[in-house]
């Protein structure tokens, strides 16, 4: 009665058991994203350079830059790890050098600094809506957001406001929205590194001025800027 009794109770359960070790095997896995993208928000902090400087130009103190902005990540292969990505941001840079930019009736004039004159500050600075575009490569994946990265890209920017300060102990001189500064500013640049953290370099491909001369020769500075690219999803 006993051996009757407890194979009863196995034939009983046994559907029971082998319903739910099918239940788990036949339980849908999840997908992974085929439509996921990277890198879409960024900011940078730079040291600005100046390229190609006149005789006697120097630049004796930290000169900065910051952009902000955002890219349309827009994948290219099965992968998802190589893609561009065309965006819009806003950069303001400074430069602090040894040119003092003043005016005479509305003019703009310059002058290199002597380097024996004291003076508190001389720097000009510019504010700009920034077009660029990349071409990535990454190591990416779905499941994960620490991956190498290498972004080569090309960059055009509108000058929207600038501002030259020149000060001494006779008092400040200050010339805003100057006409011999170039409106268009374009260059190319490189961010590579791993996770959030990349270096960046922008090299521009044009002058800063259109039309500026010191007593001596031309104006045709480019700049150079160094720095940190930081990407965000």
């Amino acid at each position: 009665m006993r051996l009757f009794l407890s194979c009863f109770l196995f034939l009983l359960f046994l559907p029971v058991f082998s319903q739910e070790i099918t239940s788990k095997e036949n339980a849908p896995k999840p997908k992974t994203d085929s439509l996921y993208r990277e890198d879409q928000f960024y900011f940078s902090f730079t040291l600005n350079t100046l390229q190609n400087k006149p005789a006697g130009l120097t630049q004796d103190k930290f000169s900065s830059g910051f952009s902000i902005g955002f890219l349309r990540d827009m994948p290219i292969n099965k992968k998802r790890t190589v893609a561009v990505a065309p965006g819009l941001g806003f950069t303001i840079n400074n430069y602090n050098q040894n040119l003092a930019i003043t005016e005479s009736n509305g003019i703009p004039v310059y002058t290199i600094i002597d380097p024996l004159t004291e003076y508190r500050k001389n720097k000009f600075s510019q504010f700009s809506v920034d077009v660029p575009v990349e071409f990535r490569w990454r190591s990416s994946t779905f499941e994960s957001h620490k991956f190498w990265r290498i972004y080569g890209g090309f960059k055009m920017s509108y000058l929207v406001y600038d501002k030259s300060v020149y000060e001494d102990a006779q008092g400040k001189i200050v010339v805003a929205n100057n006409k011999d500064f170039e409106k268009i500013q374009y260059g190319a640049y490189i961010s590579s590194g791993y996770n959030s953290i990349n270096v960046y370099v922008y090299y521009g491909l044009n002058s800063l001025f259109q039309s500026a001369k010191t007593n001596a020769e031309s104006i045709d500075m480019n700049s150079m800027n160094i720095g940190v690219m930081f990407y965000i999803l």
